[in-house]
């Protein structure tokens, strides 16, 4: 499927205009109104009741790396990696296992 530079900028366009009917929309009108926001609050409680229990277990079993990657960070930003690599050798070899390439 080919298309032509002037139906892609169209595209572009139409996308462009229905975002920003879509947006002006919600704070003008829907997040006002008691039955959206009634609907909304009950699809955000039903997603954190079925996805919930999902990403716990995902920062659970990641924890580990989650926070090597922490603080390897943090030792970054105050440009101490060599004093990382030597106070945390475990977390470091972590992170090298996780393919994030301290260096």
């Amino acid at each position: 499927m080919d298309l032509t530079q002037e139906e892609i900028t169209r595209i572009i366009e139409a996308h462009k205009r229905r975002r920003a009917y879509d947006r002006s929309r919600y704070h003008e009108v829907l997040k006002h109104d008691p039955e959206f926001v009634k609907k909304n609050r009950h699809n955000a409680r039903k997603h954190y009741e079925e996805k919930g229990q999902k990403k716990r277990e995902h920062y659970a079993k990641d924890k580990a790396y989650l926070s090597a990657r922490a603080s390897y960070r943090y030792y970054k930003r105050t440009n101490r990696e060599e004093l990382f690599k030597q106070l945390h050798p475990q977390k470091y070899q972590l992170l090298v296992e996780r393919g994030l390439s301290p260096s």
